[in-house]
């Protein structure tokens, strides 16, 4: 059978198309990226990690491997917690990378990660900065939200109302002159020192069962509207639970699952008719 190599994962159900490609060959357009991702004309995800040499992409990275990562409206992203978790396993599975701590590049920078032996992976997320307010409108009710930057945008609601009630079926508004580049939208619950739920609505995406650069700025955001800056939390989101750390300075970690569900080939006349 003759195609392009694809693998399916998902981090707490965040689901993504993986393409191994090394050397930077693919052409990976919106287009195609949007096909990969619809649920039934294409493999469904929530977007594709890219598997491609730094040096391929002519990328300044410390690490070998850099992921790619386009949102399931094929933008390009920053970066992807869930995502990096998945990846990060993908290269230890297929012997790219030694188990234990390495780095794996992105667009907002080197994330170093500890893939454990039961290929749970941890990764370093850099800084959670808060960065203002602003407010979100979902089905004609607004909410007030911290902003926070985890090397891409978010805008976290404290409720009192149980996030699961809330419709986040449309795309809910925001403020462009803040976002001009689009925000994910996470609304939270407390449900204890040290614990929250959560949903999301993804930038390019719409509502997915987790986000991983989401729990982060969820947890900065309770720690920040508590009045402090430090803690560690759990956050249990549709797709599971992660654990995040929040240090001193913003500096923060992510930990959950990542796992591979399937692996096979892309037909090449499908892949040639999905980049038109």
């Amino acid at each position: 059978m003759g195609g392009i190599e694809f693998l399916k994962g998902h981090g707490t159900q965040n689901d993504f198309v993986l393409l191994p490609d090394p050397a930077g060959c693919l052409e990976l357009t919106e287009a195609r990226v949007a096909a990969l991702c619809d649920r039934r004309r294409g493999l469904g995800a929530d977007g594709v990690l890219r598997v491609v040499r730094a040096a391929a992409l002519d990328e300044p990275s410390a690490g070998e491997w850099f992921m790619d990562y386009r949102n399931a409206d094929g933008s390009i992203a920053e970066m992807c917690g869930n995502g990096v978790r998945v990846f990060a396993r993908y290269l230890v599975e297929a012997g790219l990378a030694t188990e234990g701590e390495f780095v794996v590049g992105t667009r907002a920078g080197d994330r170093p990660v500890v893939v454990h032996p039961d290929r749970s992976v941890t990764v370093e997320m850099g800084p959670a900065t808060i960065t203002g307010t602003s407010v979100t409108v979902v089905a004609g009710r607004p909410f007030s939200g911290v902003a926070v930057n985890v090397g891409n945008p978010h805008l976290v609601s404290l409720l009192d109302d149980d996030v699961a009630d809330l419709d986040l079926r449309d795309q809910p508004d925001f403020d462009h002159d803040v976002f001009p580049n689009g925000v994910n939208l996470e609304f939270i619950n407390c449900l204890g020192e040290g614990a929250l739920r959560m949903r999301v609505h993804e930038r390019g995406v719409g509502e997915t069962r987790s986000c991983g650069t989401g729990t982060v700025a969820a947890v900065a955001a309770a720690f920040h509207l508590a009045g402090t800056d430090t803690g560690r939390s759990t956050v249990d989101i549709p797709g599971g639970r992660v654990e995040v750390t929040v240090s001193r300075g913003g500096a923060s970690t992510l930990s959950g699952p990542a796992e591979i569900v399937a692996r096979g080939e892309l037909d090449e006349a499908w892949w040639a008719a999905a980049g038109s």
